[in-house]
């Protein structure tokens, strides 16, 4: 354990709470009021059961944080136990809850490689790359003369995940998009 300021937080780190267990963090957010105290505010969830908490320290609060482990796994299935990875170079491999991805588990491919945060072989959390490229399954049919219109129409991509794509772009086309929302990034460059 090592002691920081509690606006050094970030989501993922693994920290000690006033009652003695471990909490990682979902989000943490530093809110400046025009008067009084800076703050940073938590929101974790309790390792040993999962139950969510939220906190409130003062930004130059010193708070405990454990020691986590960050490396890359490789993506290989999901199942009812949850979604399972591999460490590259130990074969090592670990089965993620649903909790634990959330929304993002919709963007995992075959062979995806992800940071996973570990903390005493239970995964915390897990940070997929920015983009990610997939197929257009259904839009509207292309329109011609519209190619250089900024106006965009909506289309649903091979992971089910809805989207809004520029006029041009047809089915079976491959596009890149963003995990973080599903937004439009460019058409795929394979």
């Amino acid at each position: 354990m090592v002691k920081v300021i509690a606006s050094s937080l970030r989501k993922g780190n693994v920290v000690e709470h006033d009652d003695g267990k471990l909490y990682v963090i979902l989000t943490a957010e530093n809110i400046h009021p025009g008067k009084g105290n800076s703050v940073t505010q938590i929101d974790m969830r309790r390792i040993s059961d999962g139950t969510k908490v939220t906190n409130r320290w003062r930004t130059v609060e010193m708070v405990e944080k454990a020691d986590v482990d960050d490396r890359n796994y490789q993506f290989l299935y999901s199942d009812g136990e949850g979604h399972h990875f591999m460490e590259p170079n130990t074969y090592e491999q670990i089965a993620v809850s649903d909790d634990v991805i959330g929304d993002q588990a919709a963007y995992l491919v075959d062979g995806m490689v992800v940071s996973l945060k570990t903390f005493e072989g239970a995964a915390l959390a897990v940070e997929l790359p920015q983009r990610v490229t997939l197929e257009i399954v259904e839009t509207e049919p292309v329109v011609k003369g519209q190619t250089a219109s900024s106006s965009f129409k909506p289309a649903v991509l091979n992971n089910g995940i809805k989207t809004t794509v520029p006029p041009h772009i047809g089915v079976g086309t491959r596009v890149v998009v963003m995990t973080a929302d599903g937004s439009y990034v460019e058409r795929a460059k394979d």
